[in-house]
């Protein structure tokens, strides 16, 4: 990864919806964890975003979730970093 972070990801793993939606829509596993790991947060709403700020600012104090839009029909794919930054997995939010 060449992104300086904000915090470390850990393993990164994507469910196989995810995967599918990636490939069919050029994006990558790189492009997505690089906007989550440097504070882009997607389209999350302000208190899920004043979530991710404080489980920042306590170190391993809460999981971290990105919310993207990808491909022509802006589909939704989750980024979420487990609270101990042991684990990073990309998913769909049907997959939750």
């Amino acid at each position: 990864m060449s992104t300086e972070g904000l915090f470390t990801l850990g393993q990164v793993v994507s469910t196989q919806g995810a995967a599918d939606l990636m490939l069919s829509t050029n994006i990558t596993v790189f492009q997505l964890t690089d906007r989550h790991i440097t504070g882009d947060w997607g389209e999350l709403s302000l208190e899920d975003a004043a979530a991710n700020e404080d489980a920042l600012r306590l170190g391993h104090g809460g999981r971290i979730l990105s919310v993207y839009e990808i491909g022509d029909n802006q589909s939704i794919v989750w980024v979420i970093t487990e609270a101990d930054r042991s684990v990073t997995t990309i998913m769909l939010p049907s997959e939750y």
